[in-house]
């Protein structure tokens, strides 16, 4: 059985349990479900879409699920047609179990050891709503912007990358997932391969099948992707392009090295591939990550880096605001893409950006970010000592905002993460982030979205008793 169809079979089973209770009424909790009905929190989460989707249930932040007061007016009808015409196109798929997993909202009484978005204390909430408010005064704001974005965003996104870039180089996009996909369908043909990194963010694995691309998995070192093994699967391939997360890779928390790096764009100009770079994490440093290596494409005079750059991360999940960089002709091809997929990104906010970026405030935000991190890192990583043993954590980032456990060969990441939900704890399974089902067993925790420290302590010790 599918995920989607065990999905669709829950979202069955509780619309008609909670069909006769009156709305307002909290449903049973994630962690409830996954004990009754024995499935993964990833099918939860799906289940509690589909069940949004009808109009059945409504979501509340740090509230719960509850029984919607709106009542589904649509028509019985007959929809089985449609399986036999969605299935007409078998080179596209449309896996989004992975993201949904991280995108889920968790109860109340869970500790959230799983989501990638910064917890709203961690936020510049004040400095994002001031920038807001000072944004809707400027009668600019509400003009429609040039497609490639406003200019003084693309100036500073320009000078952020370095490498000599100008505006001209910069297509304003919304945040990294749209920057990925955007870039795969401008560079690729249809039914094409794509390297990836092995294990590697779901986002990417996900938008590679929805462009109707096949991944090409490569193994990480400390270094970042092996540079013999891309050597490898270009030539066997004939792949036309390489995604890499070049600092503070997820989830393994790897940043390549400048000497790798030189490696990697060597490689793929000698096979005529593009590098799409995901630099997501770069505002995501510790006090003690030292010299961070520069992006790839701050030395790529030959245009072989496409280089993306996200604002969300560091601020809000809803400030989708991000930039594309890239040299030479397929710049327009980019934003060609662009314009067809969303034809630009609203004024305000691309203004309340900028002047958030720009203000006097954004440097001392990303010093108390990464005081608040730094913090954060130390009690996970003693608590995994404790809870999983000493060998579980064989890299300990110093950026981001997650560790990479390694789970003894009998254990099961899926089933750990079941069965710590049903203990009031989500975390993420390692299989989420390999594009086969033969990956080894891991477990990811993220220590960005709890409430506080001590959350992440007791979480993480809560664990203990699955790791046997």
């Amino acid at each position: 059985m599918s995920n989607g169809s065990s999905a669709q079979e829950l979202a069955d089973a509780v619309a008609r349990e909670i069909a006769g209770i009156p709305p307002g009424t909290r449903i049973p909790a994630h962690r409830e479900l996954i004990r009754r009905f024995g499935v993964s929190a990833t099918t939860v989460s799906q289940c509690l879409a589909i069940l949004a989707q009808r109009g059945l249930v409504v979501t509340r932040p740090g509230a719960g699920t509850f029984r919607s007061s709106a009542q589904p007016t649509q028509r019985s009808g007959d929809t089985s047609w449609q399986d036999a015409t969605l299935g007409i196109d078998s080179a596209r798929s449309f896996q989004s179990a992975g993201m949904l997993g991280t995108l889920s909202i968790v109860e109340p009484d869970v500790i959230d050891l799983n989501a990638g978005y910064l917890h709203p204390d961690l936020q510049p909430l004040t400095k994002l709503a001031a920038a807001l408010a000072r944004t809707a005064r400027r009668p600019e704001a509400w003009d429609r912007p040039p497609v490639g974005g406003v200019p003084e965003l693309r100036d500073w996104f320009a000078t952020a990358i370095g490498g000599g870039l100008s505006r001209h180089d910069i297509l304003i996009c919304g945040a990294g997932q749209s920057a990925l996909a955007i870039s795969l369908r401008a560079i690729c043909s249809p039914g094409g391969r794509v390297v990836i990194e092995s294990p590697t963010y779901p986002g990417i694995i996900a938008a590679v099948h929805a462009a109707g691309l096949r991944p090409v998995p490569v193994p990480l070192d400390a270094d970042g992707l092996r540079a013999d093994y891309l050597d490898d699967a270009l030539t066997r391939t004939g792949a036309q392009v390489v995604v890499v997360q070049s600092l503070f890779q997820n989830p393994t928390g790897i940043s390549i090295s400048a000497g790798r790096q030189g490696e990697l764009r060597e490689i793929a100009r000698r096979h005529g591939a593009f590098v799409i770079e995901d630099d997501f994490a770069r505002y995501l440093t510790h006090t003690d990550s030292g010299p961070t290596p520069p992006p790839l494409i701050a030395d790529d005079p030959d245009g072989t880096v496409i280089h993306v750059r996200s604002l969300t991360k560091v601020t809000s999940s809803n400030l989708r605001v991000g930039a594309i960089a890239a040299r030479g002709p397929v710049a327009a091809k980019l934003r060609a893409v662009h314009v067809i997929d969303t034809m630009f990104i609203p004024a305000p906010l691309q203004y309340a950006a900028l002047d958030l970026v720009t203000g006097s405030g954004w440097n001392r935000a990303l010093t108390t970010l990464a005081l608040a991190l730094t913090e954060r890192r130390t009690v996970a990583v003693s608590a995994v000592a404790a809870a999983f043993g000493p060998s579980a954590l064989t890299f300990e980032p110093r950026g981001g905002y997650h560790l990479w456990l390694t789970l003894p060969r009998d254990h099961d990441g899926r089933q750990l993460a079941s069965s710590a939900m049903a203990l009031g704890v989500a975390v993420t399974p390692g299989e989420n982030y390999y594009p086969t089902d033969n990956s080894p067993p891991h477990v990811r925790l993220s220590y960005a979205a709890a409430p506080s420290i001590a959350d992440i302590d007791t979480g993480i010790h809560r664990l203990q008793p699955l790791t046997g």
